[in-house]
């Protein structure tokens, strides 16, 4: 069978022998693939015209598959010596650098041992990117020598190795998140190795700040074009024996939403605008000049005229004058966000050598209470910053543009929140509850909260007893070319958000009500209390096993979204 990415195996389901999933796609409760048949879409409907599994066999041994385990067991296990050396070298290179004898606890009385491990926590912090950003640059590069695009590859072999080396070198999260939602973004994924067009149009937000590939080399942008958050290149397809790597090309003008999945076959041309989790066409005609949404994916305006009215640039000088001004912004921002990442660093030395000097000091190994505690103090402390960005205060409803000094200061919440590294180690439990409450969320009693991810928390309101699956979102913003957009998030009490369910802005659900998995609900839906929704996009469902065929038309779901 294949299962492409971005989709959702609901419970009480089935694929036989053969079956093929397309990408952005999900099967719902009681649906199942008969053997050989192919589905896309959301809830899965039948397709017959696009093969996934269009890598050639390579056929292997056994020996390979069990050298290849080996090797990698080897390489954690030597992974992890050298980081457990490098603490200790770490430590011991402080203790050296001190001048102070750090054994002796009354040390913490110095006012010179705090400057002292302010400096020495600086050099590790900056001198570890300045090292990051030169090895991403070349050693992957290297590497890449070793690959061609359009040739089979056997699985579990040197080729294979280097594959996923290069992918796990240059997806690295702290840079995106470093130089995304500024200028500064493009010079990176230049950096890394994205084909971007030579005169690129430099908006301040062509890329968010997530973004991930398979292969950087063989990902190539067009003038003109933004992407929000979440866009995953898929350069790369499988076999159970074989990969092959291919190019992803974007086309000029082009906005891509959330959470869009681009394969290496897209047929996508210049202008077109790509709708957050949308399923990317691969057959059939190339698509140009026109919006797609949904999955299967289906027409919209490719921009709506109210748009045109949100303070945008009204000449070059004006957009160059607010431009400049905005980069000068998004610096201070990620001024801040190194600021907060030094001083959690120099906080964490202190912690270190505080542990072991109290080991020391009792006789008891509590040096092993740094981790977990170190987590949980980063946690709260990550807390912190984020409400003081926003001053401790509640967003609001807003429409502007991306040049629109509001604009900027969300961009600077973003970049500070503490969700995507810290949170998602508290998911299934109350502690994520507890979190976000503290963060802002209105949350009813007895949230279960399996892994939901909530940008904008002091915009949305929860209700009782709601369950929210791994994977589900309420997303309180959209930013469409240059406009952005905010609007607040109602759940009743009693709610259910299915695995990979999505929730645009100014959405209203009522009680009781259900969201099925791989869901998106567009912007402004108010869903009524105690019926279920299913579908991307979602609509009501009166008659499941409809919907399970596919036999919804795709002129209800543009009506729906064109409404939006």
């Amino acid at each position: 069978v294949h299962v492409g990415e971005m989709t959702v195996l609901d419970i009480n389901t089935s694929m036989g022998d053969g079956a093929q999933l397309g990408h952005s796609s999900s099967l719902s409760a009681g649906q199942s693939i008969p053997a050989g048949e192919h589905r896309y879409g959301s809830p899965a409907q039948e397709s017959t015209v696009f093969d996934y599994r269009n890598v050639p066999p390579a056929p292997y041994g056994r020996l390979r598959r069990f050298t290849f385990s080996v090797a990698q067991l080897l390489n954690w296990i030597v992974f992890s010596s050298l980081l457990f050396g490098a603490i200790i070298a770490v430590v011991s290179f402080i203790e050296g650098r001190l001048y102070f004898d750090v054994s002796d606890i009354s040390v913490f009385s110095e006012p010179m041992f705090y400057w002292d491990a302010l400096l020495i926590s600086g050099v590790l912090l900056f001198g570890s990117i300045l090292v990051g950003l030169v090895v991403v640059a070349t050693v992957p590069r290297l590497l890449n020598l070793a690959l061609k695009p359009d040739r089979t590859y056997p699985l579990y072999g040197p080729r294979y190795w280097i594959h996923r080396v290069i992918g796990r070198m240059t997806n690295v999260p702290l840079f995106t998140r470093l130089f995304g939602d500024s200028s500064y973004i493009v010079r990176y994924l230049r950096w890394v190795g994205y084909d971007l067009s030579n005169d690129v149009v430099q908006t301040g937000s062509n890329f968010g700040l997530m973004v991930k590939h398979d292969n950087p080399y063989l990902v190539s942008i067009g003038r003109g074009s933004m992407i929000a958050d979440g866009l995953s290149a898929i350069n790369a397809d499988y076999s159970d024996t074989a990969f092959r790597l291919s190019r992803v090309t974007i086309g000029e003008n082009n906005f891509l939403g959330n959470y869009v999945a681009y394969p290496s076959q897209g047929k996508t041309g210049a202008n077109c605008l790509l709708g957050t989790k949308v399923l990317v066409p691969v057959d059939g005609e190339v698509h140009r000049g026109t919006g797609l949404l949904g999955a299967p994916s289906f027409h919209i305006p490719r921009s709506v005229q109210r748009d045109l009215g949100l303070n945008h640039p009204q000449s070059p000088e004006d957009f160059h004058r607010r431009l400049a001004a905005k980069n000068r912004h998004n610096l201070v921002t990620m001024g801040m966000f190194l600021l907060g990442q030094w001083v959690f660093s120099f906080t964490f030395i202190l912690i270190t050598i505080g542990l072991a000097d109290l080991t020391q000091v009792t006789g008891v190994n509590v040096f092993a209470l740094a981790m977990p505690f170190t987590l949980l103090l980063r946690a709260l402390y990550q807390v912190l910053i984020e409400r003081s960005t926003i001053l401790f205060r509640r967003q609001k409803a807003r429409q502007c543009s991306i040049y629109d000094p509001y604009f900027w200061s969300h961009e600077r919440f973003w970049k500070l929140t503490a969700t995507a590294m810290y949170l998602p180690m508290f998911s299934g439990t109350p502690l994520r509850t507890f979190f976000w409450r503290i963060l802002g969320v209105r949350v009813g009693k007895r949230l279960f909260d399996d892994g939901c991810h909530i940008p904008e928390r002091t915009m949305v309101t929860v209700g009782d007893h709601c369950t929210f699956n791994v994977g589900s979102y309420l997303w309180c913003h959209s930013q469409e070319d240059g406009a952005f957009k905010s609007d607040y998030i109602e759940v009743g009490a009693g709610c259910t958000l299915g695995v990979g369910a999505f929730v645009h802005y100014g959405v209203t659900i009522g009680d009781g009500a259900q969201l099925a998995s791989g869901s998106l609900l567009v912007k402004g839906e108010e869903v009524p209390p105690y019926t279920r929704w299913e579908g991307n996009t979602a609509m009501e469902v009166e008659d499941f096993s409809a919907v399970a065929a596919g036999q919804l038309p795709a002129e209800q779901r543009s009506l729906v979204a064109i409404a939006g």
